[in-house]
């Protein structure tokens, strides 16, 4: 009997063996980490708008195809009837949140960017002027660094950064040469420098905010201030900005974007053939239907769609990045160009063209995206109401590879599939929400 329980035990013992062994082979021969099954996928920069499979291993996009063999991944994730894009890309946010500074941007007006950029698909903001040489290493250490968002920055071209009139009206804090230096030493991170908020007539603000850009070799995005006949907005974006700067705010309506005859002004159209670029810029304060639809109708659209998420505009008519691009959808937008003025086309206005798109090796950031049909209404700044039949919602959010965002438990296991004293059901390789706790050896 000895003998028997022996070999029976010795036997189980090699089966136990065996099956671990098994499993062991089954996931070191997975090729991939994820396989996202099925799904529409939209890439503007690859020209990409048909039914995909997309893998993904070790953080980056290893392959866009018709069909991948299933067998090939670690994780499959199926997605017919949902649209797969980029990580949505948003340039005009601001983030530099707590300072406790009243009042400010640099402060208590800005918001933790993780709990707004996840849930809405965005992966990559922009900070837009916040923070400028003199507090930047300031919002760096304390929120980029600190973010599982992907956070770069346009540095304002006032030293103090964006932290009200008494700071942003000084022209004395306006220095290129520091602005400059800054960017420099940050390269790729500062992609660009911000002018905003400017209540006088001076162009001092833009002349230096360009002179800080040359220097550095990056974008200026202009939020123009208050509206001058001293400095028009014609003069602005015909002469004063280069190809490759931004004008901000450009349904706002506050600085003659619509002429008297309710018609884009022509300096706009001009503009855009010398190269500048028209950003969104929602905000609490800067889109106005009345402004909007005229220009959609005579074919002004915008190169870029963002957000300006702050407390003023989180619970207003802006609600969020998909808000902002469900608008454009009922204005008469295609669902393929809102998706590349929310991807591909902001990562390339700020010089980072490994973002935007599923091209092999890029980076997975990936949008999982549902287009919900109904009956829905979308509020501009004043709160006039557009009726609409569509929106965009997001069911899953990646970042490098992993899920950061699950709106509907797409990637999880039903519970009662799972043993009577389950765990952590996710993976490391492909989950950032619930992974297993890390052995230690």
């Amino acid at each position: 009997m000895e003998t028997l329980n022996g070999t029976i035990g010795r036997c189980g013992a090699v089966r136990a063996t065996l099956i671990v062994f098994a499993v062991t082979c089954c996931y070191a021969q997975a090729q991939y980490d994820l396989l996202l099954q099925g799904g529409h996928v939209i890439d503007a920069k690859n020209k990409i708008s048909a039914t995909r499979d997309v893998a993904i291993r070790d953080g980056k996009i290893a392959a866009v195809e018709a069909r991948i063999d299933p067998a090939q991944a670690l994780k499959v994730v199926n997605l017919r009837g949902l649209y797969v894009t980029p990580g949505l890309v948003d340039i005009h946010v601001h983030v530099y949140a707590g300072t406790g500074e009243r009042g400010s941007y640099a402060g208590d007006n800005s918001v933790y960017p993780d709990g707004f950029t996840f849930r809405a698909g965005v992966t990559t903001v922009a900070d837009a002027g916040s923070s400028g040489w003199r507090n930047f290493d300031d919002f760096k250490q304390h929120v980029i660094d600190r973010s599982k968002t992907r956070v770069l920055a346009f540095l304002n071209i006032v030293g103090h950064g964006m932290r009200g009139p008494k700071y942003e009206n000084d022209l004395s804090d306006m220095e290129a040469k520091p602005a400059a230096e800054m960017a420099l030493r940050h390269k790729g991170l500062i992609i660009g420098i911000k002018t905003a908020h400017y209540a006088g007539p001076e162009w001092t603000p833009v002349e230096h905010a360009v002179e800080a850009g040359t220097l550095a070799d990056i974008p200026v995005m202009v939020d123009f201030g208050t509206n001058h006949k001293e400095r028009p907005l014609s003069e602005l974006v015909t002469k004063k900005l280069r190809p490759g700067d931004i004008y901000t705010h450009v349904y706002s309506g506050l600085r003659n974007e619509q002429d008297k005859s309710g018609h884009v002004n022509p300096a706009l159209f001009e503009a855009r053939k010398r190269g500048v670029i028209f950003d969104v810029g929602h905000g609490g304060g800067s889109f106005a239907w009345r402004i909007a639809v005229p220009a959609i109708k005579e074919g002004f659209l915008p190169d870029s769609i963002s957000t300006d998420l702050h407390i003023g505009s989180m619970n207003s008519g802006l609600k969020d990045m998909l808000n902002v691009m469900s608008k454009f959808l009922v204005m008469g937008l295609a669902l393929d160009d809102v998706v590349a003025r929310s991807t591909w086309n902001p990562a390339r206005e700020i010089h980072h063209e490994e973002l935007g798109n599923l091209s092999v090796g890029a980076p997975a950031d990936v949008s999982v995206l549902r287009l919900e049909r109904g009956e829905f209404g979308f509020a501009d700044i004043y709160g006039a109401r557009l009726r609409g039949d569509r929106r965009l919602t997001c069911e899953l959010t990646l970042r490098d590879g992993k899920v950061v965002y699950d709106l509907n438990a797409i990637t999880r296991p039903d519970w009662d599939t799972l043993p009577r004293d389950y765990r952590q059901t996710g993976d490391a390789r492909w989950d950032a929400i619930n992974p297993p706790p890390a052995r230690r050896p």
